[in-house]
């Protein structure tokens, strides 16, 4: 009998296997200068959209989309923290399912690259981190550090678990594999890179290549040998000039641009963000012909709902809802008149005898007439249980990952005014007494101070914080949230750190915003509250919620959060997928961290991604400054180099320098504008200083209307943005100056200087001269 189990189990495999559709295994390899698919030569068309920016019910379509655009490849980022929102708790289900997205690519034709990180940047929140690291105040992050190796590794083989099998040898449509994620931007340690690469391989990803992007001024800082070296840069760059290191030093190997940056993302308060479609076509051909590889960053933005957005580094800068990018496929899946530019030149590239697919069919928009919300649950009315804490602590310690928290206290009686000093607050913060709000702090604009008035013996002082998304980039990705030093009462006679406090955790759950005690609106709510309203549909379809009338928070429509809002913008719109409507009634609740105009809003047809309201971007440049430099002794003057690419300036001197001032005198060619893209300023031992406390203190012109050419682009870590002059040629020309402050005093001995990376363009400086000082210039 035993016998004969066994003989019906083995027939069963068999005929399991016969009846099975057999798979069509495949290899993909590095050949010389091309890549090899199944033997044959094969440049990657890839189109790089985000699954968690997409809803899991688009899909599909935003895959066709990328196929019918002429792309063959999707690449791809996997986000640590969405995957795992608590330690050792792993969702890889509904919006997060990895390897159904990975299947869809397959089923249209299209192969896939996979960045598992475990850093991405993406401008995600904490670069894809998960927040409950910081919970170790000692972490080291990016570093071999045991603790981060240790979860690092068991995420990763837990992607490994979802995606390996789908690899090109076992069936699958996975071609490569990327370690880590431009670490040249962060650091030089090749012993981490190469752990991460062991880990990778370890997860399971060893039959297909395994490459690493940088850019071109860093990529041999962590360059390993056994690994694929990739370039990313954008769009308007000198592509020969890009890959002249690489071919030099491996003169066979496939080329690739692993980021080709089509637009670029917005910041709340600055501009919206936009790139030409002709350089963006230019540089795609140029590529082609040269029989480069590219993965187009991004062709698809889409939304980073929810919580998810994160912020740039340095000098904290929030990034908004909206991914739109400016690229190809629009926020909500749209063709753009970039999209049929970029599809006219692809057609030109396919394979012999192959055809571009039809485009499918938008979803449709619908437009909502307004409606009010109409019950309001004020904030300080629907408390949750505090935590006692006698110190201040940021959020991490009270095992918060986002959201806002509340800190209360009591005063002791003071008859004078007295100075409240807030020590790191992250990154948005109010400050009540008794209920009655007295200030607003933005860490944006680096606030921490306020005037308090005379308060009597027990008055209640309540500062409450929002983050606003962990930096995802640098050395900012420690960003731990709230506040995360100290709170001081500053008198003539005393400093005196306050004690005491109660904690309340306000986190972007909807079930917190939903659970709350909702009564009729009144015309009094002038503080932080939720707000319920409701409308009805006969049909479904995407919109754009209309926030411009309320201040600053987020929102959920049927339970979804549909991301951050803020009515400085310039995002004035909240993406709303027509999957998460339905027909009948539909209920929106909004969190407004101050009071709204009108509690009211509609849906639209169209997105409102480009207006401002204030004063926009942060100008460089106080009314009524102008640069002194009468009675200053250069300590160096010189002529850069015409052409891209660093440039290395040695004073042959030293300097204790607290501020550094550049003055460009010309340029090359016959204009009267000046850009940098980076600077980096040399310490004692020759090497950049860390540029973390940097603050530019003035710039004489920056084009702020036009584009977001803002002097501190000079020390953002981002090559392809830049501080440019104002364009216009009515405002007066040379010379330029910029000054930086550099947080402290530093010998200085020299500084690395990267004009801007496209081929002949304006502002490439020529004479200069350089001064340092320990005290201020004189405004």
């Amino acid at each position: 009998m035993k016998k004969l189990f066994l003989y019906t189990i083995l027939l069963f495999t068999f005929l399991l296997n016969a009846c099975s559709p057999p798979k069509n295994e495949g290899t993909f390899e590095v050949g010389d200068k091309t890549f090899l698919l199944n033997g044959k030569p094969f440049v990657v068309k890839a189109a790089e959209m985000h699954y968690p920016r997409i809803p899991k019910e688009y899909w599909e379509q935003r895959i066709k989309m990328s196929k019918a655009l002429g792309m063959n490849t999707i690449c791809l980022y996997v986000f640590w923290n969405i995957h795992e929102p608590e330690e050792g708790k792993y969702n890889f289900t509904g919006n997060n399912d990895v390897a159904e997205f990975c299947r869809l690519a397959q089923k249209n034709g299209m192969y896939v690259i996979v960045r598992p990180g475990p850093y991405v940047c993406a401008e995600w929140e904490m670069g894809g981190l998960p927040w409950w690291l910081l919970k170790k105040k000692d972490i080291k992050l990016r570093e071999q550090d045991p603790y981060f190796m240790e979860r690092a590794k068991l995420f990763i083989n837990e992607v490994g678990k979802q995606l390996a099998d789908l690899q090109i040898t076992k069936g699958g449509n996975i071609l490569m594999v990327q370690v880590e994620n431009e670490y040249g931007s962060f650091g030089t340690d090749k012993p981490y890179i190469q752990a991460i690469r062991d880990i990778v391989k370890g997860a399971g990803f060893n039959d297909i290549p395994l490459f690493q992007c940088d850019w071109s001024s860093n990529f041999q800082n962590n360059a390993l040998d056994d690994l694929l070296w990739t370039v990313n840069f954008g769009t308007g760059a000198n592509i020969n000039e890009q890959f002249k290191k690489l071919k030099e030093l491996r003169p066979n190997t496939p080329l690739m641009c692993s980021e080709f940056w089509s637009g670029w993302f917005d910041h709340w308060g600055a501009k919206h963000e936009t790139r030409s479609a002709a350089d963006l076509v230019n540089g795609m051909q140029d590529m082609l012909d040269q029989n480069i590889s590219f993965s187009l960053y991004m062709t698809h933005g889409g939304t980073s709902f929810g919580h998810w957005s994160g912020a740039n580094f340095p000098n904290f800068s929030p990034t908004c809802t909206s991914y739109d990018y400016d690229a190809p496929i629009s926020e909500s899946g749209r063709t753009t008149p970039k999209y049929f530019e970029v599809r006219k030149l692809l057609e030109k590239y396919l394979p012999e005898g192959e055809l571009l697919s039809e485009i499918p069919d938008s979803i449709p928009t619908i437009s909502i007439p307004a409606f009010e919300l109409d019950e309001t649950a004020l904030l300080f009315d629907n408390l949750p249980e505090p935590k006692m804490s006698e110190d201040i602590k940021s959020m991490e310690f009270f095992d918060q990952g986002w959201g806002s928290i509340l800190y209360r206290t009591k005063l002791e009686k003071s008859d004078k005014q007295q100075s409240l000093v807030i020590t790191e607050a992250h990154d948005w913060t109010q400050v009540f007494i008794d209920g009655e709000k007295i200030a607003t702090l933005s860490r944006l604009r680096g606030e921490n101070t306020i005037l308090l008035p005379p308060v009597k013996e027990g008055a209640v002082l309540d500062i409450l914080v929002e983050a606003m998304g962990r930096m995802n980039f640098g050395k900012g990705i420690y960003d731990w949230k709230g506040i995360t030093e100290k709170v001081e009462i500053k008198s003539d006679k005393e400093v005196k750190a306050l004690k005491n406090w109660q904690v309340y955790s306000i986190p972007t759950d909807y079930s917190f915003a939903e659970n709350k005690h909702y009564t009729k609106l009144t015309n009094s709510e002038k503080q932080p509250a939720f707000y319920k309203g409701r409308f009805v549909l006969d049909k479904k379809g995407d919109t754009f919620l209309d926030m411009s009338n309320w201040s600053k928070g987020l929102a959920w429509v049927n339970g979804h959060a549909i991301g951050r809002y803020w009515e400085i913008g310039s995002q004035q719109t909240l993406y709303v997928p027509g999957c998460w409507l339905k027909e009948g009634e539909n209920e929106v609740i909004i969190f407004d961290l101050a009071s709204p105009t009108e509690a009211k809003t509609e849906g639209l047809r169209h997105p409102i991604l480009d207006v401002l309201k204030g004063n926009g971007a942060y100008a460089c440049r106080k009314p009524g400054e102008t640069l002194d430099l009468t009675n200053e002794t250069p300590i160096y003057k010189a002529s850069f180099t015409k052409g891209n690419g660093w440039q290395h300036i040695n004073f042959n001197k030293q300097a204790n320098t607290r501020y550094f001032c550049l003055e460009a005198l010309n340029s090359f060619g016959d204009n009267n504008f000046a850009s940098i893209a980076e600077l980096e300023i040399l310490g004692k031992d020759g090497k950049p200083l860390s540029r973390q406390h940097w603050k530019v203190i003035y710039a004489d012109s920056e084009e702020l209307d036009a584009a977001n050419n803002t002097a501190s682009n000079v020390f953002d870590l981002q090559e392809s943005t830049i501080w440019h002059t104002n364009y216009s040629t009515t405002k007066a020309g040379f010379p330029h100056q910029i000054v930086i402050d550099l947080g402290e005093e530093k010998l200085v001995t020299g500084f690395w200087y990267l004009p801007r990376a496209e081929e002949g363009k304006p502002g490439m400086i020529k004479d200069y001269k350089v001064y340092l000082k320990q005290t201020r210039f004189k405004l």
